[in-house]
Parts: structure tokens; C-alpha cells; sequence
């Protein structure tokens, strides 16, 4: 941790995340928690639940969960750091500024110095546009059809074709270092240190936070590279920034329109379409697709509808059914791009290609079926066989049947044939294991048993600590098979002894989001339908019948041998389990 766990745990305590929330979303009480719509998606009906029992919140539509300090990561953009630093403020605790890390303050200090550089850039850019020696840059946004409203949202600038930025900054105080560091300069023995944007018109590249951390520049004349991006720096990673996702984030669409250039975005934009983003010179990455999905699981391509643009949507569209994003293709010809669109048919024509996207792995099958002859009977079999093929790589069993219905109409061959086909595909390179079918020819639903009471047992645990004495001598962490599960309830059980047991606390063990998601999901699952003690004491033991089932059966199935008489006795003290009473509390 950054800071020790006992700070966390005291800035945590002293702030209750029932107040921290309610000072942002306005919650309702409903029975023993609180509801609010959820602000991490498009929410109609109050999908996030805070409970104050036990710090958390989750919102049961887009899985978004954890404590009072992911909340403000999430909420507001803000680090780890940052969010514990604010809660420490609104609470009047003083933290001390010695600890070690990334995230120490001489790091953080030194990260805002960059930050607070490009600022300055920016500003130096903005006004640069808007004097005499930058009209040929704002004779060119306004030949692209740029607003002063637009350019301004954006904050669109001009390096000069002198490159006296460096100068500047030295008279704002920022050392040679800084200036290297932060992206904005370079430095060789013939010429020191120098600018490195000049005579180019300039795109403030910011955070998810709304801070400048670098820039795009496009020449003005001839000059290579036609686009030039700030280097990789401790605040600047273009594998993990988009650029306008800051201005779409704050949309609060149900999808995302993502582009491969600066002008396509802003265009968007200045049309209407606010959630518009584009990756930052590099090919569409995993990194971009996961800031994605916590906003939204809808993406729409917005790709030149030249040759490497469609295959860059193609490459594009792979990463995001890996994240579980649905994908689909917007068609814009004649045109090549969104900005070429906009220009020449309008926002409205654009929404009804919107309207009219196609899913964007039937846009891929359809590329494919343009190098087979279709009156070829063998050039047809082998576009028949290479989709099989791709169908055969989706390790979803559901997302793999439906799309074999649709790419099956699309192909005009029966459901039959082509599943016939995947499974020989999927045979062939062990891709995914053969679908099991029952007598009556349905598909079973893939088993999750093994999951469901590892985080049934720790939300009873959290709910009522007060019975973790009936059941020390039963349940052990390492009835927990899934290992993030384990390494929690091996910490959630000894806090329990100890009488200090906080669900929120074991979201903070976490750095990674998605871990922090699953944390939060073992402490807020329910029984459904419920609701009397004794039901409630019932479902309690077939649950830690279940764990220890599935603990036992992966103890027979794992690597090492089980000794036949071990595993017999263990089976013997399971039967007993369905015997024992738990009493929870009035």
C-alpha cells in the first residue's frame, strides 16, 4: 500500500460512504441499504446499492462496485492517492507526506510539475492560435469547418514555426528537465534543448481527469510526420489514454463512437455526437477497451473506409469481444471518414448510419467473402470453413450458438451444417472444449457452482460475523478454490477473530479495478426469494455443503494424488455437514 493500512482503514472509518455518496447522487433508503441510479452507465430505474453495514456499493446492472475510496477513483477520475488524500481533507486527518512508492509525494509532486507543464503549453498554444503569427493555423481549423466554440472546447492551439515554447516555459519556472521530461522538448549537442512541436497546428491530449498530459500535432506544409505525438512519459501512456475521452465520458451515452483521428472526433463533436474518442496513434489496444467498458458496453467503429481502415476496424473489433464490448460498424460510404460524412450529408444521415451499424463480426465474414469466388463450389467451401474457423476462437458457449445462427443466415447455409462445421474446427486445434448436449438435444448451461458459494459464504460472513464461531471448525480458506477468493477469506477470516472484520477493507487489498469489481461482488450477493431466519439458516448450510463438495472434488481432480482413505473420510465428514444446525442472530 501507499499509505499504511491502518491510515486507510482510519480515513475509511471517518468517512462514512453513505454521506460521501449522498453529497454527489442524492440515495433513497430502501430497507436495510441505500439506492440511487447508477452513474457509471445509462441508468432509468435506481441500480446502485450502498450498503452502510458494510461500506461498499454495487451497482447490480453494470457490475461497478467496491469502497468510499474506489468510489471517488471512479466518480471523479481521481488515483488512489488522490481520493484517499481527498477523504483524509473532509475528515480532518492529517497524512504524513514520508511515505515511499509510485505513488510517494516526490513522485506525485513531480508528476504534477509535468501535468502543470503541458498546462502551460497549452496555454501557450491556445494563444498562440489566436494572434498574428498563428493565423495560418486558425486559417486552417476554419477551413475545416471549425467553430470558435469547437476550438475552443477543445482547446486548439498553434506551435510556431521559431519553436520558442522552450523560452517560455524557462520563464514560467520549469527547468530543462522538467520540459524534457513532460514531452515538450528535445535535446542533441548541436542545438540543446529545443521545442519539439513547431509549425505545427496543436491537439491538447488530456486524462481522464480533464488534465493535459501530452499532444498531437499536424505539420502545416509539407513536412514529415504529418501527425506527431508526444512521447511515452510518466503521465502519458497511448495504450491507455483516448484522446476526448474526458468530453465523452461526460456524455454519459450508452455507447462510444471511436475514431482514428483528432478531426474525425472533434467533428463528432461539433455534430453532436459527444461520445466520440479516438485512439492516440497506435492501433485500438486492450488497455483502451477496458477504460471503455466501464462506461459503456456499446462501441461503435468509426473507421476510414479505405483498406487499412477496415482492417484496423477488423483488429479493433476482436479486442473488444474479448472485453465483452458489443461491436458494431458504421458504414460511411462514399465517404472516407467521419469528418468527409458530416461535411457532406450531415448529423442526421450520420445518426441513421448509426441506426444502421452492423454487427461488426458479420462486417468482418462480409470482408472475407469478397476474396472467394462465390461461383467457385471449392472457393466456397473454404470461406465456409475459415468462418468456422473464427466462430471456433469464441470461447462463449451463448455468444458462440448465436452467433452461429446469424453468420449461418448471413451465409445462406443451414445452422446444422455450420455448426457441424465449429466443432470440427474447434476439435482440430483444441480451442474450446466439445459443448455438452442433453438427451433432448438442449444445450447445458455452463456449470458456475464452483463460484457462486465462495461469494454466498463470505456476503452470510459479512452480514453476520457473529456466527463465525459455529463454523471456524468447518470452513477453512482453503475450501476457497478460486484464488482471489481464497486470498481474501485467508485476511476476511482472521479480521473476523480479531473482531474487526470490514468488507471495504478488503476491496483496498486491491489495485486492479476489476479485482476490486470481483472483491465487492463476494460481500453483496443475496438469496433470491429469501427472507424468513430459518430459510436463511437452511440455504447457510446447503452453501457450506457446496463449498466443501467443491473443494473436495478439486482436491480429487487436481495435480497431486489423493489418498483413497483421506479422501474417503472427507467425503464421510461432507455427509455430516447436511446434519449440523447455524443459528444466526435475531
Amino acid at each position: 500500500m501507499y499509505y499504511p493500512q491502518e491510515l486507510i482503514d482510519q480515513v475509511q472509518q471517518n468517512n462514512d460512504i453513505v454521506d460521501v455518496i449522498n453529497e454527489y447522487i442524492p440515495l433513497t433508503k430502501k430497507g436495510a441499504n441505500y439506492v440511487c441510479l447508477c452513474p457509471f452507465h445509462q441508468d432509468s430505474n435506481p441500480s446502485l446499492m450502498v450498503s452502510r453495514q458494510k461500506q461498499l456499493f454495487k451497482c447490480f446492472a453494470c457490475g461497478e462496485g467496491g469502497n468510499v475510496i474506489t468510489f471517488l477513483q471512479k466518480y471523479d477520475s481521481k488515483t488512489f492517492v488522490e481520493a484517499v488524500q481527498t477523504l483524509a481533507e473532509r475528515a480532518g486527518i492529517k497524512l504524513p507526506e514520508n511515505y515511499s512508492g509510485e505513488y510517494s509525494k516526490e513522485n506525485q509532486d513531480k508528476k504534477q510539475r509535468l501535468i502543470e507543464c503541458n498546462t502551460e503549453a497549452a496555454r501557450y498554444f491556445y494563444a498562440l492560435l489566436r494572434s498574428s503569427e498563428g493565423k495560418k493555423g486558425f486559417d486552417y481549423f476554419k477551413k475545416r469547418e471549425l467553430s470558435d466554440e469547437t476550438m475552443k472546447k477543445f482547446g486548439l492551439g498553434f506551435a510556431d514555426i521559431n519553436g520558442n515554447l522552450v523560452a517560455h516555459l524557462k520563464k514560467q519556472g520549469f527547468t530543462d528537465k522538467e520540459i524534457l521530461d513532460s514531452g515538450l522538448g528535445t535535446h542533441d549537442e548541436r542545438n540543446g534543448l529545443r521545442s519539439k512541436f513547431w509549425n505545427r497546428v496543436m491537439f491538447p491530449i488530456k486524462n481522464q481527469a480533464g488534465k493535459v498530459i501530452g499532444f498531437g500535432g499536424r505539420v502545416l506544409g509539407d513536412g514529415e510526420p504529418k501527425y506527431l505525438n508526444s512521447p511515452e512519459t510518466s503521465i502519458f501512456n497511448k495504450s491507455t489514454n483516448l484522446y476526448a475521452f474526458d468530453l465523452a465520458k461526460a456524455s454519459r451515452s450508452q455507447y462510444f463512437i471511436l475514431c482514428e483521428g483528432y478531426m474525425d472526433v472533434i467533428a463528432l463533436h461539433q455534430a453532436g455526437f459527444n461520445m466520440a474518442v479516438a485512439s492516440l496513434g497506435t492501433a485500438f489496444t486492450p488497455g483502451q477497451a477496458n477504460i471503455i467498458r466501464r462506461y459503456a458496453k456499446d462501441i461503435y467503429l468509426s473507421y476510414d473506409s479505405d483498406g487499412p481502415g477496415v482492417k484496423a476496424a477488423i483488429r479493433a473489433a476482436k479486442i473488444c469481444r474479448e472485453f465483452n464490448l458489443s461491436c458494431k460498424v458504421i458504414n460511411m460510404s462514399p465517404y472516407k471518414d467521419p469528418d468527409e460524412f458530416i461535411k457532406a450529408l450531415g448529423k442526421e444521415e450520420y445518426q441513421k448510419r448509426i441506426d444502421e451499424a452492423k454487427n461488426a463480426f458479420i462486417f468482418e465474414i462480409g470482408v472475407l467473402r469478397k476474396q472467394y469466388d462465390p461461383s467457385d463450389p471449392d472457393e466456397n467451401t473454404r470461406y465456409d470453413m475459415e468462418v468456422a474457423a473464427l466462430l471456433s476462437e469464441m470461447k462463449d458457449e451463448v455468444a458462440r450458438t448465436n452467433y452461429i445462427k446469424a453468420c449461418a443466415k448471413e451465409m445462406g447455409i443451414t445452422e446444422s451444417s455450420l455448426s457441424s462445421m465449429v466443432a470440427k474446427e474447434a476439435s482440430k486445434n483444441r480451442r474450446f472444449a466439445q459443448t455438452p448436449v442433453l438427451k433432448n438435444g438442449i444445450h447445458e448451461k455452463k456449470d458456475d457452482s464452483a463460484v457462486k458459494p465462495q461469494q454466498l459464504m463470505l456476503t452470510y460472513l459479512a452480514e453476520y460475523p457473529s456466527i463465525y464461531p459455529q463454523i471456524e471448525n468447518i470452513i477453512t480458506p482453503e475450501d476457497f478454490t478460486d484464488a482471489t477468493y481464497r486470498e481474501v477469506a485467508v485476511k476476511f477470516f482472521e479480521d473476523v477473530r480479531n473482531g474487526v472484520a470490514s468488507p471495504a477493507r478488503m476491496v483496498s487489498m486491491f489495485e486492479d479495478e476489476e479485482i476490486q469489481n470481483k472483491v465487492s461482488d463476494m460481500f453483496t450477493s443475496y438469496l433470491n426469494g429469501i427472507e424468513k431466519k430459518e430459510e436463511k439458516e437452511n440455504a447457510l448450510v446447503d452453501i457450506i455443503y457446496r463449498l466443501k463438495a467443491n473443494a473436495l472434488e478439486e482436491m480429487k481432480n487436481g495435480t497431486g494424488a489423493l489418498d483413497p482413505a483421506v479422501f474417503m473420510k472427507k467425503k464421510k465428514e461432507l455427509m455430516e455437514i447436511r446434519r449440523i444446525k447455524i443459528q444466526l442472530p435475531e
